[in-house]
């Protein structure tokens, strides 16, 4: 069996063994097995459906690494089978040098765990790992966005902008706080080649980000309140926290509003009618992470 063909039937046995719920996505209708489909695996990771096809078939026999990542991302590989694709792809296995987006396995029960509060979980680069249901009916789709498109710092800096409010003080932390985390990643990764695009296309791309960058501003996360501007459900006042995952660059963001507040109701309410009423929140003034 060649290479290319052991790759496609790893990437199939992979996409099969990964059930919807598991990576944000809702499981209804009718399947013709638990996995991903093509089409999902294809948002999920930013590349065209018929690319799928012809890496699973053997006819694409060349991906490229910033592919394989994403791969790896979307089908939430272990380290030993991020380890394994790139070897059946022909390509240098990322060193301790580049920003890592395996999710421990106690990550992922607490995220099970937390399934009523809108949470994504973010690596070094501010780039989304990983979503829950909650996070997608609150904030918008991430699977209709490029993986650029979805870092938080992209999208306060440059769009598309959330539907948040925050006040201009609050707004500024936030700004202080991504620009130090994206100065220590580049201070730990450094021969990290997305890491670098992304400092840089953000330098070029927002004169804001460049001057705050240039200027050595520092921060650090606190508790924020923001309003979300939700279609369906209303404003919902809410806190966002941010917490850092124990041995590993990995941040898990969360949203949760007081108990007995009416903002804790209609945080339930949108639990219920998930993110069938959505597609994507419309845009609005930047802040969310």
């Amino acid at each position: 069996m060649s290479g290319s063909t052991e790759l496609g039937s790893a990437l199939r046995a992979w996409r099969d063994r990964t059930a919807p719920a598991e990576v944000g996505l809702p499981s209804g209708g009718v399947r013709r097995a638990a996995g991903l489909r093509r089409e999902e695996l294809s948002q999920l990771a930013s590349l065209s459906v018929d690319y799928i096809v012809r890496l699973e078939q053997g006819r694409a026999t060349s991906p490229s690494p910033q592919v394989l990542s994403s791969l790896a991302r979307a089908l939430r590989l272990s380290d030993v089978e991020r380890e394994h694709l790139y070897v059946l792809a022909g390509q240098p296995v990322p060193g301790p040098g580049h920003v890592s987006q395996v999710i421990p396995p106690g990550v992922r029960r607490l995220i099970d765990q937390l399934d009523g509060a809108p949470l994504s979980v973010n690596d070094a680069a501010w780039n989304v790992v990983l979503w829950n249901p909650m996070w997608a009916a609150l904030l918008g789709d991430p699977t209709q966005l490029s993986e650029r498109e979805r870092n938080p710092i992209w999208r306060h800096f440059v769009g598309p902008a959330y539907s948040v409010q925050q006040s201009p003080e609050h707004g500024a932390r936030f700004e202080a706080a991504m620009i130090t985390d994206l100065r220590a990643a580049r201070a730990r990764y450094p021969a990290d080649a997305g890491l670098l695009s992304l400092v840089e296309d953000l330098r070029s791309a927002s004169a804001d980000f460049a001057r705050q960058w240039d200027a050595g501003v520092v921060g650090e996360h606190v508790s924020n309140h923001k309003t979300v501007l939700h279609p369906a459900v209303g404003p919902l006042v809410l806190d966002c926290d941010v917490l850092a995952v124990p041995g590993s660059d990995l941040r898990i963001v969360v949203y949760t509003a007081a108990a007995g507040s009416e903002d804790a109701d209609r945080l339930r309410l949108l639990g219920t009618i998930g993110t069938q009423v959505l597609g994507a929140v419309s845009a609005g003034p930047p802040g969310a992470r």
